[in-house]
C-alpha cells in the first residue's frame, strides 16, 4: 500500500476554518435549493395539460356561445389546455326527440373521454346533461344559467358550481323610460324553451323597484303566425314589449323561424317600443337593452375552473352567483323609425347601433 506523505496526513487532520465551513454550507444549500426547484419545475412540465369538455346548449358561431367560450379561456389562463366542444344546437333543433338524443350523446362522450373538467353553458346543457352528474367525481362549471340551481339539483352538489345569468331588468326599464317616459304596461313574449320561466319570475320579483310598471301580459308563443296576430292585438293594449323567447316559433312546415326574421318583422310592423336583455338582438331591430355580457359570464366561469384544476379548490367552495355589470345598447335606427328623439346625454353613455343589420 502506498504510504501517504506526512504533509498530506497533517493537512487532513486540520480542522476547517469557520469561514470555509460557512461558504461550503451556503454552496450546498444553494445547490440543494436549485435541485429541488428544477425537480419541481420538471414535475410541472411533466403534468399533462387539463382536458376540458365544453358542452354548449346552442351552436357555433352563435355570438353568445363564442363570447362565453372566449371569456372562459381567458379566465382559465391555461393555453395548453385541451378542449373538446360538443354543440347541442337546441336553438335550431328544439324537438324533444332531438334534445333527448343529443343529451344522451353528450353523456356518452363524457363517459368515454373522461375529461378533467366539464364546462356547460345555458340551461338545456344543465337540464339534459349536467344534472345527471350531480355529486360525480368530475367537476362541472356552468355559465349562462337562468333557472335556479336547485331546479337541476345543483344547490347542495359537491361537484357543480358556476355563474348565473341574471338579466338587468330594472336597468333596462330605466333605460327604456329615458327614451319613452310614458311606458306603463308591458307585454312579455317567450317561447317554450326552459330558460324563460326563471327570467319572468325574476322580472316579477323586481317589479316593486319600478314604480308604475306592470307586466300586463305574459304570452308563451309557439308559432310565427300566432306571434304576428298577438303583436297586432297588443298595439293598442300595452306600451312596450319584452322580446325574450323568440327562437322556437314554427312556420307552416313546422320548422323554426330564424330569430332574425322574427325581429325584422317586428321592427317593420310594430309601433311599440321593445327591449331585451341581450345585445345580439339590437342590430336586428330591438330598441334597447342593458345587456348581460357573455364574455363576463365565461370569464368568471374560467376563473372558477382554474381554481378547481390548479389551486385544488372544491367546486362547492365557490358560491353560485350572477355577474353584476350590464352594457347599455340602443338601436338608433329603430328609435328613428319609432319617431323617438334621443338626447345627446343618453347617446354618450350607451353603445349605439346606427343601422339595421339588413341595411348594411
Amino acid at each position: 500500500m502506498e504510504k501517504r506523505s506526512p504533509e498530506i496526513e497533517t493537512r487532513t487532520k486540520k480542522r476547517p476554518s469557520p469561514r470555509l465551513s460557512t461558504i461550503f454550507a451556503a454552496v450546498l444549500f444553494a445547490f440543494c435549493f436549485q435541485t429541488y426547484d428544477l425537480a419541481a419545475d420538471a414535475d410541472r412540465h411533466a403534468a399533462k395539460p387539463p382536458r376540458i369538455l365544453h358542452i354548449m346548449s346552442f351552436h357555433l358561431p352563435w355570438e353568445w356561445n363564442v363570447e362565453q367560450l372566449n371569456g372562459f379561456k381567458h379566465g382559465l389562463n391555461q393555453p395548453d389546455a385541451e378542449f373538446r366542444i360538443f354543440q347541442m344546437d337546441t336553438k335550431r333543433n328544439n324537438s324533444q326527440e332531438w334534445i333527448q338524443s343529443v343529451g344522451m350523446q353528450a353523456r356518452q362522450l363524457i363517459d368515454t373521454w373522461q375529461p378533467d373538467l366539464i364546462y356547460t353553458n345555458d340551461d338545456p346543457a344543465q337540464a339534459y346533461v349536467a344534472r345527471h352528474y350531480v355529486n360525480h367525481s368530475i367537476p362541472f362549471v356552468f355559465s349562462g344559467v337562468n333557472a335556479a340551481p336547485g331546479e337541476y339539483g345543483f344547490a347542495a352538489s359537491a361537484n357543480v358550481t358556476g355563474v348565473l345569468e341574471h338579466e338587468h331588468f330594472v336597468a333596462t326599464i330605466t333605460l327604456l323610460r329615458s327614451l319613452v317616459p310614458t311606458i306603463r304596461k308591458i307585454a312579455v313574449i317567450i317561447d317554450d324553451e326552459p330558460t324563460w320561466p326563471g327570467v319572468v319570475a325574476r322580472m316579477q320579483a323586481q317589479l316593486p323597484q319600478l314604480s308604475g310598471i306592470e307586466l300586463a301580459r305574459i304570452e308563451t308563443v309557439k308559432t310565427f303566425s300566432t306571434f304576428k296576430s298577438l303583436m297586432a292585438d297588443l298595439q293598442e293594449k300595452v306600451d312596450a314589449v319584452a322580446m325574450l323567447g323568440i327562437f322556437t316559433f314554427k312556420d307552416e312546415a313546422g320548422a323554426n323561424v330564424p330569430f332574425t326574421e322574427v325581429l325584422r318583422w317586428t321592427a317593420e310592423n310594430s309601433k311599440l317600443p321593445d327591449f331585451s336583455f341581450w345585445d345580439s338582438r339590437i342590430p336586428f331591430g330591438t330598441l334597447c337593452a342593458v345587456a348581460v355580457s357573455g364574455y363576463a359570464q365565461g370569464f368568471e366561469a374560467g376563473k372558477i375552473a382554474r381554481g378547481i384544476l390548479f389551486d385544488g379548490r372544491s367546486p362547492s367552495s365557490y358560491p353560485m352567483k350572477p355577474t353584476i355589470k350590464g352594457k347599455p345598447v340602443i338601436s338608433l335606427a329603430r328609435a328613428n323609425r319609432l319617431g323617438l328623439r334621443i338626447s345627446t346625454d343618453i347617446l354618450l353613455t350607451v353603445q349605439v347601433i346606427q343601422n339595421f343589420q339588413w341595411d348594411e
